[in-house]
């Protein structure tokens, strides 16, 4: 009895989504402030993947803006997409006036509400640990050898479609296994 043969096609999308679930462990385990943990996140593909891409160009007719529609392709060809958001609508308390409020107390009562792309307003903080979390996901991606893009349109649909309850901020990471890059030349 011989070993199975695993086709390079299989073991290459295997490949990208243990690299979609290292990323997500990435994220979470990403330093936070305070120790506070309002990191929210998710692994797209197949249909799920297919209703972004979707939300997408429909983004785009409605705002006459083809970069939605270039990522959404982007989406379509990838593999798989991690989302990762943040719960950007609650202080740490510091009081640090870089909402626009002269207090965390005061900005906690404000209204949060859905701007063109996100609900806002945000804590800085809080988008400071999204930015980390990005970080170190796209930092696992690269270190394992997955083209990836973090795309803030992808995360507006998803916002737009509910994928991460909780989240204030969303941002989607397609990724991708192939010859060449797909994120590199999208000038197509």
């Amino acid at each position: 009895m011989g070993s199975p043969i695993v086709g390079s096609e299989n073991a290459e999308k295997e490949a990208v989504l243990e690299t979609a679930r290292l990323m997500l462990v990435a994220a979470r385990t990403a330093p936070k402030t305070a120790g506070i943990d309002d990191v929210l996140t998710s692994i797209v593909m197949g249909e799920e993947k297919e209703i972004i891409a979707d939300k997408m160009d429909e983004i785009a007719n409605e705002r006459k803006m083809e970069s939605f529609r270039r990522d959404a392709r982007n989406v379509r060809d990838s593999d798989t997409v991690v989302l990762i958001g943040i719960r950007g609508g609650k202080s740490i308390g510091s009081n640090c006036g870089s909402c626009g409020y002269g207090s965390c107390k005061e900005f906690d009562e404000t209204e949060k509400e859905l701007g063109k792309d996100f609900i806002g307003p945000t804590c800085v903080f809080k988008a400071l640990d999204l930015g980390i979390a990005l970080g170190s996901a796209v930092k696992t991606a690269s270190m394992l050898n997955v083209d990836n893009r973090i795309m803030y349109r992808v995360g507006t649909a998803a916002l737009r479609l509910g994928f991460l309850p909780g989240a204030t901020v969303i941002i989607g990471i397609p990724l991708s296994a192939r010859g060449k890059s797909i994120y590199f030349d999208r000038s197509k």
